[in-house]
């Protein structure tokens, strides 16, 4: 029996009910083709379509999760699935949520020392004023539990704070406010479990005017992706390193992808988030850094398909 069929019946989660479905769509549709190539028996499945229950009752054996966002990416279909008890790809229930949550990853990378940049939780256009005297211009304001850029607002001036405040509100009702770091923007995957997770090749975004926006990122080829990423010597190296830390930390296995800024004058790297379901799109940052570490777009589904597993398995 070859690897592939040991893998069972398995579903590619895709699409679901977060603001991040369309890009779902296209990050499903992309593995489920890759696994069929493998010769595995993948099936795609949308849970705003269909009852989780499904799975149980038409015998899938493994779940890929390629959803983004809420719902998806955020510990409660991690939660479900172990319920179900169908492995699943990625990490569980707990390191799940809490990675989805920006203000509870900063506060956990913080207790530990990991750098990241400073930061208010704001409930009110006026708090957000506030965060912006404390932080300073320029001052970024999102979501605290989206991905994507989505309701992201960088704030040059205190008059754009209430509208930016009211943005972000409208995704997610804690808004975080943050520090911007003026530098290098990179992203760096992780891959594996435990001791054997490993940093993948760090990639540097060089958006249009700087402005890494959800147009750029899926629907535009504006914006380069520097792999090699040309950092200074011993950069990429420190890097890799500060991001297998973060994922550690925070309990991820399987893969994650990292967003870091580097202080254009100190080179300090700055942990933004930690993305525990990665896009996996034509435009997506996990499968082109995979493919100059040697390992093919259908293997590295493979890769992560065979690390499915439960919290308690």
């Amino acid at each position: 029996m070859t690897v592939e069929q040991t893998m069972g019946k398995v579903a590619v989660l895709m699409g679901g009910r977060s603001a991040e479905r369309e890009v779902s769509l296209m990050s499903g549709t992309g593995v489920l083709k890759a696994l069929r190539e493998r010769g595995v028996d993948a099936h795609a499945f949308d849970p705003a379509e269909r009852e989780l229950s499904a799975l149980k009752a038409e015998g899938f054996e493994r779940c890929f999760i390629a959803l983004h966002g809420r719902f998806g990416e955020d510990g409660t279909v991690q939660g479900a699935l172990e319920l179900l008890g169908i492995p699943y790809t990625g990490s569980g229930v707990l390191a799940s949520s809490v990675a989805m949550d920006k203000v509870m990853t900063k506060r956990i990378w913080s207790a530990v020392g990991l750098p990241t940049p400073g930061w208010r939780q704001v409930d009110s256009a006026l708090a957000t004023r506030d965060a912006f005297a404390a932080l300073g211009s320029p001052m970024i304001v999102k979501p605290a539990r989206e991905g994507s850029t989505i309701g992201l607002t960088k704030v040059i001036d205190a008059a754009q704070c209430d509208e930016a405040y009211r943005l972000a509100a409208q995704h997610d009702p804690l808004v975080l406010c943050e520090q911007f770091i003026a530098g290098d923007e990179v992203t760096c995957p992780v891959l594996g479990t435990g001791d054997t997770a490993r940093a993948l090749p760090v990639i540097r975004i060089v958006a249009p005017d700087g402005n890494y926006d959800y147009q750029n990122k899926y629907f535009t080829d504006d914006t380069q992706y520097l792999v090699p990423c040309g950092l200074p010597d011993g950069e990429e190296a420190r890097i890799q390193a500060l991001v297998l830390d973060a994922f550690q930390t925070l309990g991820c296995r399987g893969w994650a992808r990292a967003d870091v800024m580097i202080d254009a004058t100190t080179r300090k790297p700055y942990l933004l988030e930690i993305n525990t379901s990665p896009g996996m799109t034509g435009h997506s940052l996990v499968p082109m850094s995979a493919r100059a570490a040697g390992i093919a777009y259908p293997e590295l589904c493979l890769q992560v398909l065979q690390a499915a597993t439960l919290d308690n398995a």
